[in-house]
């Protein structure tokens, strides 16, 4: 896996991305009756919004992945939470496989789009509130270091509020890829 992100087109993109959004597995995204004119629409104003942004992200050059990062202040959060500085929003759809599903793939796509947020020196905190019935994901986000906050009611779904700082990421990465010097070692 060599993952890459570029700026998501909507003109370009958007018939790939209605092909992924319009899925069984992709229900929680909420874009199950959409058309690609609808997808270009959605994805048209997120581009030019200023303060929510989409990346397409590539494996080995193929789009895999959509990523969103946005201004919690300026989304549907707003007041619903006390927003700190250094928070961040971030959705994430990974595409159906091209092939037989490959164990650890998502994990390490989320992984990788929570390296290049907190990349970001003003990055402190990743918020997420995914559907709280969508317990797939929830799994994941614990994994990688999310904390939950309680569920909230948004316009368009009951969500599970949940952060990940940095510490927390970390930490879960060291987790998840011990170092091999240690491993075996008895105290």
């Amino acid at each position: 896996m060599s993952f890459t992100f570029r700026c998501f087109d909507p003109e370009a993109d958007a018939g790939l991305l209605h092909s992924w959004v319009t899925r069984p597995y992709a229900a929680f995204w909420g874009m199950q009756s959409a058309t690609v004119d609808d997808v270009l629409e959605e994805y048209s104003k997120i581009q030019s919004s200023g303060h929510h942004h989409a990346l397409l992200g590539l494996d080995d050059g193929v789009p895999a992945f959509l990523m969103e990062e946005y201004l919690p202040v300026l989304s549907p959060l707003a007041g619903l939470y006390a927003v700190q500085p250094g928070d961040i929003g971030m959705h994430l759809l990974v595409a159906p496989p091209a092939g037989p599903p490959r164990t650890g793939y998502t994990a390490a796509v989320m992984e990788t789009v929570l390296d290049r947020l907190f990349a970001k020196d003003k990055v402190e905190r990743v918020v997420v509130e995914p559907d709280a019935r969508n317990h797939k994901i929830h799994v994941l986000n614990a994994r990688l270091g999310f904390q939950p906050a309680g569920e909230v009611t948004l316009p368009d779904k009951q969500a599970l509020l949940s952060f990940c700082t940095r510490e927390a990421f970390h930490s879960a990465r060291a987790a998840l890829h011990p170092s091999p010097i240690h491993q075996g070692a008895s105290l």
